[in-house]
């Protein structure tokens, strides 16, 4: 086994072929640890933690391919793992879980984390995300424009209120892109159900509702207009 070989601080209390299996010795062995496979017979890896209630342990997700899910997973700073298994990217899975062994949010990343996968694939409504309170549940709808602030990204959200979270832009271009997002700017993304007007220039700008003014940039116009044009 890969994980006797390249990580030996690791025990291997029990091996399950299913989720009941699973569901059984997470009871009887409180793990501080799983590598939970997405896909099983009967039942997701997603289902069993559902199963299972508040989240009191590490997981790395394993994955036959880097679908939707992935996505959910990476949002909410959490590992998975690709098949084949790389024995690098193994020891660095469990070196990451080990750093962060002692976050007080480690409940809330994995709510927020279920919390997306069952609103994907597809129009995400109510987007979960993990802040120092603990989690934000926004909808989409009430969402203007994104923009980037360094590692970190603001959002814009309708009757003038905004909140700062601690992820990059890109992590919200892949989430919402499939949810009417675009994005406009290297520092912005936008909801285009709240453009009011666009203005035509070198890249133009547009206006969204609240008055915000928001540039496009010259080599992501077309693709703007082209979604504009499906309104």
């Amino acid at each position: 086994m890969a994980l006797q070989r390249y990580c030996r601080e690791v025990d291997v209390l029990e091996e399950c072929m299913d989720a009941e299996q699973g569901i059984q010795a997470i009871q009887k062995h409180k793990p501080e640890l799983i590598f939970l496979d997405i896909q099983m017979p009967n039942m997701s890896g997603f289902d069993l933690l559902l199963k299972l209630g508040p989240i009191e342990f590490e997981v790395i997700f394993v994955t036959a391919h880097n679908q939707y899910a992935v996505k959910a997973i990476k949002f909410s700073a959490l590992d998975y793992l690709l098949k084949p298994i790389d024995p690098t990217e193994l020891v660095m899975a469990v070196n990451k879980v080990k750093e962060r062994q002692n976050q007080k949010d480690l409940i809330y990343r994995y709510e927020s984390m279920l919390k997306n996968v069952k609103s994907m694939p597809g129009n995400i409504e109510k987007l979960a995300v993990s802040s120092m309170e603990g989690i934000l549940f926004l909808e989409t709808s009430d969402i203007i424009f994104c923009q980037a602030e360094g590692n970190y990204t603001r959002i814009f959200l309708t009757r003038q209120q905004t909140q700062l979270v601690s992820k990059k832009l890109k992590e919200f271009e892949n989430m919402l892109s499939e949810s009417g997002f675009c994005r406009v700017h290297h520092a912005s993304l936008i909801n285009m159900k709240h453009v009011h007007q666009y203005f035509k220039g070198e890249g133009g700008y547009v206006e969204l509702k609240e008055g915000h003014h928001v540039d496009v940039s010259r080599r992501r116009k077309e693709a703007f207009l082209s979604m504009l044009d499906r309104i």
